[in-house]
């Protein structure tokens, strides 16, 4: 794990490099994560009303049209918003992917947690797709 940051006062922030499938912890929020490996999943962790904002970051990291990534929620969380005119289904248990056909090197979505229901997708570029 990289650390990024400096020493002029502003927030330091974490990469992390992810090579194999993972279940994030809330310890974990602020992370940006790199994922280059193909058909990883991403596991959330439960959100609850002491973890609102939590926030993470994904970039895929691989090659172009060779890197699936799946986001998935905790079976009673959703992922609610919307990437480059994709919706998200806001149903619970819903995964987000970066669909491995038509991804770039360099997709990337941000989500936050609302401490409640779930995640909102706050930014994120490429072609993603909601079940």
């Amino acid at each position: 794990m990289a650390k990024v940051g400096s020493s002029a006062g502003w927030q330091e922030n974490y990469v992390e490099t992810i090579t194999a499938d993972k279940t994030l912890g809330f310890g974990d929020s602020g992370k940006v994560f790199l994922v280059g490996t193909d058909a990883l999943t991403i596991t959330l962790p439960a959100m609850s009303a002491a973890k609102a904002g939590a926030r993470f970051t994904f970039v895929n990291s691989g090659d172009d049209d060779a890197v699936l990534i799946t986001i998935s929620p905790n079976s009673s969380d959703k992922i609610m918003g919307t990437i480059a005119a994709v919706s998200m289904t806001a149903s619970d248990d819903g995964d987000l992917t970066n669909t491995k056909s038509g991804a770039n090197k360099g997709d990337w979505c941000t989500i936050v947690g609302d401490g409640s229901d779930g995640w909102y997708i706050i930014g994120g570029d490429g072609v993603w797709a909601g079940a």
